[in-house]
């Protein structure tokens, strides 16, 4: 649900970036603070880049031409908290952007809103402590992901359609763009809720405490380093290998725009757009997950690698920052 630069106007740019950067500085104030970071700092590197990979991996929608990929901000929130998952999102969606061209720059600050903020706040805060409130179930913990993944997919969704009304886009009416936006989203969510369940029940049966909200003491199978072992060499497993397996269909947005307007992205030139433009490509240096002027498919392998490195770095570095503004 990257959007384009295309997709914006300077002035609703400049709107989600400033609402954006409000949860940013909520989010470091509420993490700072916060007594439960036994866990959260140390795996906050891990999970980035364990949804940076994952989100390299387009699934095919059946029947529609279309494609999916995890968000992950709820799966992320379900480990990490609301505040430091909205924060390692925003290291993803910035990290997308700037090394991988995915995801306008002028356009960022309504991707850190659409695919974090809702994932986070809404499926991480709200729905992840409502339905795992009396304790946790596998069963209470799927609900959780696949109700917290869908309703935050189709607020991200609508978000979308909000702002490209916003800004005028005339090209995408607002009900028929978002009459195609709502149902493929919808099914995007559903799937991603699954996987989501996937990959916090292996946490759940391996190291419980590791769950946001789990206060119990007990005897868990795996230690922490084991999981986030775990985890990482998946991390490097997807972003490496699987990633030459993805769906080579439009996702749910670009989809979207090509139903609406006959192609699967809009151009957009002059003034602020070709500023952003000429910033991201220079610093784009594998744009498109692909190795500069090469159709080599291991550019996309290389580029998982390199990138999943890249937000394990980032988010550690961010960790380190939020512990000592926490120890000062």
């Amino acid at each position: 649900m990257h959007m384009a630069d295309a997709l914006v106007s300077p002035v609703v740019s400049g709107t989600l970036y400033a609402c954006s950067a409000i949860a940013t500085g909520y989010s470091l104030k509420k993490n700072s603070n916060s007594d439960n970071q036994k866990y959260t700092i140390p795996l906050m590197g891990v999970m980035g880049a364990f949804v940076f990979a994952t989100q390299m991996i387009n699934f095919t929608i059946p029947g529609t031409g279309s494609s999916g990929h995890l968000c992950g901000s709820m799966l992320l929130s379900a480990v990490l908290g609301p505040y430091a998952a909205f924060l390692t999102m925003i290291a993803i969606l910035a990290i997308q952007c700037l090394v991988f061209a995915d995801g306008g720059l002028l356009a960022l600050g309504c991707n850190i809103w659409n695919m974090g903020f809702y994932g986070c706040f809404v499926g991480g805060l709200v729905v992840w402590n409502f339905f795992t409130r009396k304790g946790f179930t596998k069963g209470r913990i799927a609900a959780a992901s696949i109700v917290g993944c869908t309703i935050s997919l189709l607020l991200g969704a609508f978000s979308v359609t909000l702002e490209t009304l916003a800004s005028g886009i005339t090209e995408l009416p607002f009900i028929t763009f978002l009459g195609f936006m709502i149902p493929i989203h919808l099914i995007i969510g559903l799937i991603e809720g699954l996987i989501t369940t996937a990959v916090l029940v292996f946490i759940f049966e391996a190291r419980p405490q590791l769950l946001y909200g789990y206060n119990k003491r007990e005897e868990a199978k795996l230690t922490a380093s084991s999981v986030a072992g775990i985890i990482l060499a998946c991390t490097l497993v997807v972003g490496g290998l699987f990633s030459l397996m993805a769906s080579s269909y439009p996702d749910g947005l670009e989809w979207s725009i090509f139903k609406v307007t006959g192609s699967d992205e809009l151009e957009v030139t002059g003034g602020t757009y070709d500023w952003a433009a000429q910033i991201q490509e220079q610093t784009a240096l594998l744009p498109d997950y692909a190795l500069k002027g090469s159709e080599n498919a291991w550019g996309t392998s290389l580029s998982g690698v390199i990138g999943s490195l890249v937000v394990l770095f980032i988010c550690a570095v961010l960790a380190y920052f939020i512990k000592q503004r926490q120890n000062a």
